[in-house]
């Protein structure tokens, strides 16, 4: 009996693993078994701007100016945030910035590191 998931790509039932990925002999698509087991688990699957998955601990940079509401300061494009924790809000990670202090940001304005 199969257990494998079907390719999220074309939907072929013919998966197999190698390593720690899973891959789609039919449209040869790859994909990495933690991100499948987390969705089947449904749990919430967090992305940064280009589609990678992020996890708690990662490093992520600022690919946009994020103006501070409350204050006049400006997050600065490129500034890395390491460390990051992801929470269930409006706002995906938790974070410290070096010079800014505690904060949240979403997810669609970092990229990973």
């Amino acid at each position: 009996m199969n257990t494998l998931p079907a390719c999220p790509q074309c939907s072929s039932e013919f998966t197999y693993e190698d390593g720690g990925l899973y891959i789609c002999p039919e449209c040869a698509h790859e994909w990495p078994q933690q991100a499948a087991d987390s969705a089947a688990e449904g749990a919430k699957v967090y992305r940064d701007a280009v589609g990678n998955i992020l996890q708690d601990g990662d490093t992520v940079t600022v690919i946009k100016d994020l103006k501070l509401k409350g204050s006049g300061g400006v997050v600065k494009v490129g500034t890395k945030v390491k460390n990051i924790r992801l929470v269930d809000s409006d706002h995906d990670i938790d974070c410290k910035i070096d010079g800014f202090g505690a904060m949240s940001l979403k997810s669609e304005f970092v990229k990973k590191v």
